[in-house]
């Protein structure tokens, strides 16, 4: 079993980082973090470099290759569903939970972000505008679950993927942490 988060930058997945993996007891794995082995450097210089297509290619591979594992928890990047093979694969082979946030609720989390290279325009509002309206479709058509995270904490984020992944049955009751304020008997009824 694959579990994948997708979502927009600044969406919750590196706040959800290993959380739901060691929860499940299986592997993390973050796409980007792979795909900076096989670049054999960070992201962001190789995506200045190189250019988008040349990235989203090597990013292909790897997501191919991590989609054929089994028992981890898979992280990838804010663009990796932009590629039809990439959806395939991850709608295919994994579990997908799209881990939802309005480009608002971004931009205030992503304010002072210097790294993410799609971002660093004059009008860093208005990108995520027009990288939500093109890619909130694409998430969605990957998508099994959507999970809205207007302002995820760690402990939220957590519960709400696990249980819907529960709901779902695809992990142990036993393996998932009671709701806030609530009986894990309770989550059921």
């Amino acid at each position: 079993m694959i579990l994948t988060l997708v979502g927009m930058p600044g969406c919750g997945k590196s706040t959800a980082r290993r959380q739901p993996a060691r929860h499940l007891d299986v592997e993390f794995v973050g796409a980007d973090t792979e795909v900076e082995d096989e670049l054999g450097g960070p992201i962001r210089p190789w995506f200045e470099a190189h250019g988008e297509a040349a990235f989203r290619d090597v990013e292909a591979r790897v997501i191919d290759g991590l989609t054929q594992r089994d028992g981890i928890v898979l992280a990838t990047g804010g663009g990796a569903v932009l590629r039809p093979e990439n959806r395939d694969a991850l709608h295919g082979r994994t579990h997908v939970f799209y881990l939802r946030s309005t480009p608002e609720d971004l931009h205030r989390r992503l304010r002072h972000d210097t790294h993410r290279p799609l971002l660093q325009v004059g009008d860093p509002l208005r990108r995520l505008r027009e990288l939500y309206r093109e890619r909130d479709p694409l998430y969605r058509r990957t998508a099994h679950y959507v999970v809205e995270t207007p302002r995820p904490s760690v402990p939220a984020l957590l519960n709400m993927v696990l249980m819907q992944a529960e709901l779902a049955g695809l992990v142990d009751p036993s393996k998932v942490p009671s709701p806030i304020g609530g009986a894990a008997g309770d989550r059921r009824h």
